[in-house]
């Protein structure tokens, strides 16, 4: 819960909290969960505080400075969050539109391994989506082990698992990281619209593969005639040795050569633009 004397400063004013704070320097305020709907903070010194919970619906929050806080699970609807202070004071400043991307953004700008991690899943992340159900976990199991002996990075989708309302975003924030996606589209049950929300809008080579004896989704070559960067033909494999023996060849050599060639048209289409 927040405390309740550093809310009633806040509410006093900008100018009464931003002195508050210079003469309490080492004093973390706490507005975990405080009803801050429709307040005018622009250029509050919000540096360090905890703001767990809080709700800052129809808030003016233009030119605060947010450097450390704790941002969890706010309420931002509608919330002015123009010209955000992810800087220290006595740094170069840098600013962002929205509060809950600030602590991600100054982790890229002041830590490398977070860069590298970044880095290494855009170069080497490999998503392998499908409906993987018990008597069918080996089959991801070979394909995590090849994946990591060829050198990359395997992410797993698993649509045999609950829906949310966070599946499709969840799945098309993945496909956004990946350098390509394996999908396996054998006895698909989400598959069909979670790649129908997904394929279109990301232009990340797909490459299907299928257990002999299935038949694709009736849309599925739609998708492949529809965006070139969903391979074809679709990969058969009779058994798991069989998939794992031709995967290099069938499915990660096409991938990457995909990617190199959207990797080109996107370049073209930068210097086209500029």
């Amino acid at each position: 819960m927040a405390n309740d004397k550093h809310v009633a400063m806040l509410k006093k004013g900008v100018d009464a909290w931003n002195k508050w704070r210079l003469k309490n320097p080492y004093i973390r305020p706490d507005l975990s969960g405080a009803d801050l709907r429709r307040a005018y903070l622009q250029r509050a010194n919000l540096q360090a505080a905890i703001l767990v919970g809080t709700d800052f619906s129809d808030a003016d929050l233009t030119g605060c400075r947010i450097y450390g806080v704790s941002a969890w699970r706010l309420k931002l609807k509608e919330a002015k969050q123009q010209n955000l202070i992810i800087t220290r004071a006595d740094e170069p400043t840098v600013t962002v539109d929205n509060i809950e991307v600030a602590q991600f953004v100054y982790l890229l700008l002041h830590n490398e391994k977070i860069r590298d991690v970044i880095d290494t899943i855009g170069k080497k992340g490999v998503l392998l989506l499908g409906r993987f159900t018990e008597g069918r976990m080996v089959v991801l199991e070979r394909l995590r082990e090849k994946l990591r002996d060829l050198g990359f990075v395997p992410m797993v989708f698993n649509f045999d698992k609950p829906e949310t309302k966070d599946f499709t975003e969840t799945m098309r924030l993945l496909c956004n990281l990946s350098h390509f996606v394996i999908v396996d589209i054998t006895n698909p049950r989400s598959a069909p619209l979670e790649l129908q929300a997904t394929v279109p809008d990301y232009m990340v080579p797909f490459a299907p593969i299928l257990q002999q004896g299935e038949e694709p989704f009736s849309m599925f070559a739609d998708l492949q005639n529809k965006y070139d960067w969903v391979l074809q033909p679709v990969v058969g494999y009779p058994s798991v040795d069989r998939l794992i023996e031709v995967l290099e060849h069938k499915v990660v050599r096409p991938a990457e050569a995909k990617f190199n060639e959207l990797l080109a048209r996107r370049t073209k289409l930068l210097r086209v633009e500029n």
